[in-house]
Formats: structure tokens, C-alpha cells, sequence
């Protein structure tokens, strides 16, 4: 029976796939998530990090003894696993990234973190607020927030993918971007996509980034061919 690891983004949790889950539960598979340090409600007890972030995926997969096992990363989740792949290439089977950003430098990340300023949210968006304050916690996604735009400022000044990195990967990896998407620009993905040499981009028609507007049916089925090795 194949493992498939699902990860969250920045500012997610793991209860974001129930859709995901159950469309998988049919299937062959065993499906596995966690929430990454300060998300879903666990607490934030060092900075975070994409280095901290792989080193719990990390110790997730040992935990559970997965082997050759395939990863779904959206958003950050992807970053993560890609990220961790160059660490430990013989750890993971293939990686499927949805809406994942893989160009920082400090202008986008001070782009980024303009997004994610708890007053102007409150002031502006009361129903996103009121949905991160109960997947994260009444204080906790403040918290979340404020430490989430500390590690984009990192990762802004001292990226961790770049051009280099890409060129060694040779992990199978499937690039998924939506059409509509206003992070990530199909421009950006298909330049990583040509620096990889084992992959491959799908281009999800009438897309946005949030995963909640992702059709699911046709995820699920895109990710389980790529994963299967069947054609897509």
C-alpha cells in the first residue's frame, strides 16, 4: 500500500484536506498529515522556519516508518518538501507542489508579509480573521502571524531554493499552478519547471490560490496519476 504525505501552507493546517481525504479513502493509499509548529493550535516554541518545517516532516516520516513515500505540498507545504528533498534525496518518492512560490528575495518578501498584519486583517477581512483565530486559536493566529512574516523576511534575505539547487534535484516532481492565481505567476513556475530536470506542469484552468477553491475531484485524480505513474 502507497503512503501519501499531504502539507500544509503557511497560515493552513492539516484539516484544509478532509476534502482530499476523503476522496483518497477509496483508493488504495494511506493518506498522512500534520500541522507544522504554530498551526492547527500547536504552540510556537522556536522561530519558525522552512528548516524547522523539514525537520518535522522529517521526523514525521521516520515516525511512521514511511518509505519511498509521495508528497503533496501546497503553498509553503511544497517548499518544505522540495526543500527536503535536498537534504535526504533518497527519502521521498515524488513531490506534487500546488500554488508554491519558489522566488524570494526581500522585496517579495516584504510584499508578502503586508498580507499578514492581524489589525488590518481584523479591520478589513472579520470573517478571515474569525476563521484563522479558529483554526489557529482566539491569540494563537496572532502569534502565527507575526512569526510567519519574521521567516519570510529570512527566507527573503537567504533563500533556500535557487538556481543551484534546482539544477542537482532529480526527484520526479509535478508542478501544479492555478490559471488565476495572484501569489504565483505561471511565468514563475514554468522558469522552475525548466530548471528541473525530472518534471513536469499542469496549469489548473479558472484556478485561485486558496486550496478551499481548488476543485478537489480533479486534484485528487491528477495527484493519484502522477503518483501511480499513470499517464496524465
Amino acid at each position: 500500500m502507497q503512503d501519501i504525505l499531504l502539507l500544509h501552507g503557511a497560515i493552513g493546517s492539516e484539516d484544509q484536506f478532509s476534502a482530499l481525504r476523503s476522496l483518497f479513502s477509496s483508493q488504495d493509499y494511506r493518506i498522512h498529515s500534520f500541522n507544522f509548529s504554530g498551526h492547527g493550535g500547536k504552540p510556537i516554541n522556536k522561530p519558525l522556519s522552512m528548516e524547522l518545517f523539514a525537520s518535522e516532516t522529517f521526523a514525521y516520516i521516520r515516525e511512521h516508518s514511511l518509505n519511498n513515500v509521495s508528497v503533496f505540498g501546497y503553498s509553503m507545504g511544497g517548499y518544505v518538501a522540495i526543500y527536503l528533498s535536498t537534504l535526504y534525496p533518497d527519502l521521498i518518492g515524488k513531490i506534487a507542489t500546488l500554488g508554491t512560490k519558489y522566488h524570494w528575495s526581500p522585496e517579495i518578501a516584504a510584499k508578502e508579509i503586508k498580507m499578514l498584519r492581524p489589525d488590518v486583517i481584523e479591520e478589513k477581512i472579520p470573517a478571515f480573521a474569525a476563521a484563522l483565530a479558529k483554526r489557529h486559536g482566539a491569540e494563537q493566529w496572532k502569534l502565527l502571524l507575526k512569526a510567519t512574516a519574521d521567516m519570510l523576511v529570512k527566507l527573503g534575505n537567504n533563500p533556500l531554493l535557487h538556481d543551484e539547487v534546482f539544477s542537482k534535484i532529480n526527484t520526479e516532481i509535478l508542478l501544479l499552478i492555478g490559471e488565476k492565481d495572484n501569489m504565483v505567476s505561471l511565468a514563475e513556475t514554468q522558469s522552475i519547471q525548466a530548471q528541473l530536470h525530472n518534471s513536469s506542469m499542469i496549469v489548473l484552468a479558472d484556478t485561485l490560490h486558496p486550496l478551499e477553491q481548488v476543485n478537489a475531484s480533479y486534484l485528487a485524480e491528477t495527484l493519484l496519476s502522477f503518483f501511480s505513474g499513470s499517464a496524465m
